[in-house]
């Protein structure tokens, strides 16, 4: 019944598609206007409507978010944010998962797409991968977004893990982050989203529940660049366990 799933798999990433098109155009109109309003303010209201518009979408197309661990988020503080990568579906989930306004970084490639562009322009730190000074930029300006009180949200992989194995190696650009401003570090797990989005499948997609756990924070404080390697160690193996002991049983 092979062929027969792959058929549904289509169909189904269609409907994904067609819903997520459709519930955009009806949410652009607004985001556009608070895109006028100055920082903080603007990503705080575009946040709320974001979680708006996922609260309905992602269980729409039958993959209803889950989060554990919110506890872990401390009122008056905030963290740099760390999670894993595996699909697409990343980022719709997290950045509305995280509570508060936070910022993720992207690539300035995205900010171009017509209407979607709006979306990373307002919710992202951009940064060109190729330009050394852009890259020198974004973290003047993830500086910036933590000054302002907001939480700076980052997958230390990089790019979307393909592998099959839990997580790829980490960049270090998270932990410098973390240790130059001495904020703490909010590990955050996210559970199927590779399930969803099949790496290697094109235009295929399965319905799935998604969890989002968020472990204890990590301290920074007193750090220096000289601990990054073993800073940067401890949350991969922290993560690297998490996942392999409930990735079974959030399947």
């Amino acid at each position: 019944m092979k062929w027969f799933r792959n058929i549904l798999g289509r169909v189904y990433a269609v409907y994904g598609i067609i819903i997520f098109v459709v519930t955009m155009l009806i949410m652009i109109f607004p985001i556009w206007l608070i895109s006028f309003l100055p920082d903080p303010k603007k990503t705080a209201v575009f946040l709320n409507l974001a979680r708006f518009w996922m609260g309905f979408y992602l269980p729409m197309v039958f993959c209803p978010v889950k989060r554990k661990g919110l506890h872990h988020f401390k009122k008056g503080q905030n963290y740099v944010v760390v999670v894993n990568h595996n699909s697409l579906l990343d980022v719709p989930v997290t950045s509305p998962g995280v509570p508060g306004p936070n910022k993720t970084l992207a690539k300035k490639e995205f900010a171009k797409i017509p209407l979607f562009g709006i979306l990373y322009k307002i919710g992202s730190v951009l940064v060109d991968r190729n330009d050394e000074k852009s890259r020198k930029d974004s973290l003047e300006h993830m500086k910036a977004v933590l000054d302002m009180g907001m939480h700076m949200l980052l997958f230390p992989e990089g790019t979307r893990n393909r592998t099959e194995y839990p997580l790829k190696s980490f960049y270090n650009g998270a932990f410098i982050l973390a240790i130059e401003t001495q904020k703490p570090i909010m590990v955050g797990i996210v559970f199927n989203t590779r399930k969803i989005l099949t790496p290697g499948k094109f235009f295929y997609a399965i319905p799935h529940a998604i969890q989002f756990h968020f472990l204890p924070p990590i301290e920074t404080t007193g750090l220096t660049l000289e601990d990054l390697p073993a800073l940067k160690e401890k949350i991969f193996v922290m993560m690297w366990d998490y996942y392999d002991q409930h990735a079974a049983q959030l399947a």
